[in-house]
């Protein structure tokens, strides 16, 4: 057959000479990586062969085969499931683009210690090159359930790759490795070594469903051993937690995840009755580098009786709640269960609402009894779980009650809703916040300064997803969820009454400046008036009590969604020199030319002090340039 050599990608390239020199300490993690692809081909086998009982191929002996040659040095993992077609193998095996490579090299650079490093090999998907570091070359022969040809795939990690079309192929995937010489310094290992095997595959593979077989070695006179099961294959979710250690659990973890770091929290879950099923979840420890990319994959894996049934049953768990990793393995479903099926089955969606608040209530434990462990979880997983309270209602409070955000009360401790009701002041009846890209520039925000000087604390909420929770939320305890940039806004509850005669007193004063600014300004703004929120600036920008704000504008469009552009509220300070001379300049001159740029430069600069951009950013320099020019 005709043999056709391929260039590796730049990236692929950069990723394998990583690989051969090996920035890993621990090399043994290539033969879990190995064993744990090929359990997924016999899964993937099995399931395929389940909704297709025509497709020709043997699914009587399932199993994964270790194969050793002392004297070639050679490893052999087989396993006899769906295994992969020519073209598959070129997609999948002979470039790593779909894989994040790119990512994957920015984050190994990043990476402070071995652990750090280590802990990406699995999560981008990269495990099958992991099979260089304890080999010069490898082999990989594969043959497609149902077809009838095969593929070879060879390469010594360098620069190219070799595919062929092969007949003699058996169904299901061997990757052979040609090993490099032990070199026990770099915790290079003999894995020619029966012991050195056994060792590994106890540690990383005992729970995997399907059995392990390799050969015993023979001693001169002895007759040939048939293979032997290295693996127990009991499934750690049906046995009692007493037998089971927490380094079984975290292996398990770290098979369903591609994560190499152990989880936060292990969950157990075993429901009696009517519908029976049982549950092993995961909390990890780090958010994976998609979390929130489209094509991140979520959900547990279904077993049925033992039986795989799905990979990533998204009908599980909530989308808020895509991190969790495990098994659920039910008793009373159809091994021919599909994913529309399932959405619409009653028992799954009764284990959904037990398992989110089985879910729910581990993280209300975190806070209450370990706040280092909470803390990391909110770092890495708040912002999805905050999703939850848009689109779960049936667990709004619980999400709320186990939900944390920074203050102005302190600089490094987030608060809690029910935290920052306690320390309301008298009179206060709302619970003020405020939305922006960063902590530093929504603290600087004009719209801060009178809740600063009245020592009013507010919630500062930099995640896109802030923009919406607080609507749907509304309230807390009867206490209204108010944006400090919206509406109008009076503070001072004492002196109501005389602030609002001398607020009176003072808009009939403005009313012909207001008025003017109004019309001069109509294409962006809907109303110019006085402002009771700025003690230091001299003006900003808000929006109406119930309107969208430009970052939910913005976040609706991004979604291809097209809403119409909401004008906003220009507020004045007329405590301020400025807004006191425009007023003044107003009154004495009938030639408002140059008092119209004046007016226009104001409104830009409340624009960019709340972050947005100039309309015209060209005519914005050109008005600035020519005002500091008449100062010199």
């Amino acid at each position: 057959m005709t043999t056709e050599t391929f260039e590796f990608q730049v990236e692929a390239r950069q990723l394998l000479q990583l690989m051969i020199h090996s920035v890993y300490s621990n090399k043994d993690v290539f033969l879990r990586e190995l064993v744990s692809n090929a359990s997924d081909a016999l899964d993937k086998l099995r399931l395929e062969k389940l909704r297709d009982d025509s497709l020709d191929a043997d699914v009587s002996d399932l199993h994964i085969a270790l194969d050793v040659d002392k004297e070639a040095r050679t490893l052999t993992v087989r396993d006899n499931g769906i295994g992969m077609s020519y073209d598959e193998v070129g997609q999948l095996i002979g470039t790593i683009a779909n894989s994040g490579t790119a990512t994957f090299l920015q984050e190994l650079k990043e990476a402070k210690d071995a652990a750090g490093a280590e802990g990406l090999i699995g999560q981008f998907g990269v495990g099958f090159y992991s099979g260089f570091m304890a080999a010069d070359e490898v082999t990989l022969v594969t043959r497609r359930a149902g077809e009838g040809q095969g593929t070879r795939w060879t390469s010594r990690g360098e620069a190219t790759y070799t595919l062929e079309r092969v007949d003699d192929a058996p169904q299901g995937t061997s990757v052979t490795l040609h090993l490099k010489p032990a070199d026990p310094e770099n915790q290079l290992h003999d894995y020619t070594s029966e012991w050195t095997i056994r060792e590994i595959v106890k540690r990383y593979s005992d729970f995997i469903t399907w059995p392990i077989r390799m050969v015993p070695e023979t001693r001169d006179g002895e007759d040939a051993p048939g293979p032997e099961t290295l693996n127990s294959m009991k499934a750690l979710w049906a046995r009692s937690r007493a037998e089971v250690s927490d380094d079984e659990y975290h292996e398990l973890y770290k098979h369903i995840s591609h994560d190499w770091r152990e989880p936060l929290e292990t969950i157990r879950l075993q429901a009696e009755g009517t519908f029976e099923y049982q549950a092993l979840l995961f909390v990890p420890s780090h958010a994976p580098h998609d979390l929130f990319t489209r094509d991140f994959k979520r959900g547990v894996q279904l077993y049925v009786k033992r039986v795989f049934i799905m990979d990533d049953c998204e009908a599980l768990l909530p989308p808020y709640l895509r991190f969790v990793k495990g098994v659920v393995d039910a008793q009373d479903l159809s091994l021919n269960v599909s994913r529309e099926i399932l959405q619409q089955d009653r028992h799954i969606r009764m284990m959904q609402r037990r398992l989110t608040k089985k879910v729910l209530s581990t993280v209300k434990e975190f806070m209450a009894k370990d706040a280092d462990r909470y803390a990391t979880f909110w770092r890495e997983f708040g912002t999805a779980l905050k999703e939850g309270l848009v689109t779960d209602s049936e667990n709004r409070d619980a999400i709320l009650a186990v939900s944390s955000f920074a203050t102005t009360h302190s600089a490094d401790e987030p608060t809690t809703l029910a935290q920052y009701v306690e320390r309301m002041k008298d009179g206060q009846d709302d619970i003020w916040f405020i939305t922006g890209e960063s902590r530093q520039s929504i603290e600087n925000s004009p719209h801060m300064e009178a809740f600063r000087d009245k020592g009013i604390e507010v919630l500062l909420l930099t995640d896109a997803v802030d923009e919406v929770w607080v609507d749907a939320v509304g309230a807390y305890e009867g206490k209204k969820l108010r944006s400090v940039a919206k509406g109008e806004i009076d503070l001072d509850a004492e002196g109501a009454q005389k602030a609002g005669e001398e607020r009176e007193k003072q808009a009939e004063e403005y009313a012909g400046l207001l008025g003017w600014m109004r019309e001069r300004l109509d294409e962006d703004i809907k109303e110019v008036r006085l402002s009771t929120r700025l003690t230091v600036s001299p003006a900003c920008i808000v929006s109406d009590a119930h309107d969208l704000t430009p970052a939910l504008e913005n976040m609706y469009r991004a979604m291809g969604q097209e809403v119409p552009r909401t004008k906003r509220i220009l507020e004045l300070n007329p405590g301020h020199p400025l807004v006191k001379g425009l007023h003044e300049a107003y009154r004495a001159s009938e030639d408002r030319t140059e008092l119209a740029e004046s007016a226009e430069l104001l409104h830009t600069l409340a624009v960019l002090a709340e972050g947005g951009q100039p309309k015209d950013p060209a005519r914005f320099v050109r008005l600035v340039a020519d005002r500091l020019e008449r100062t010199l």
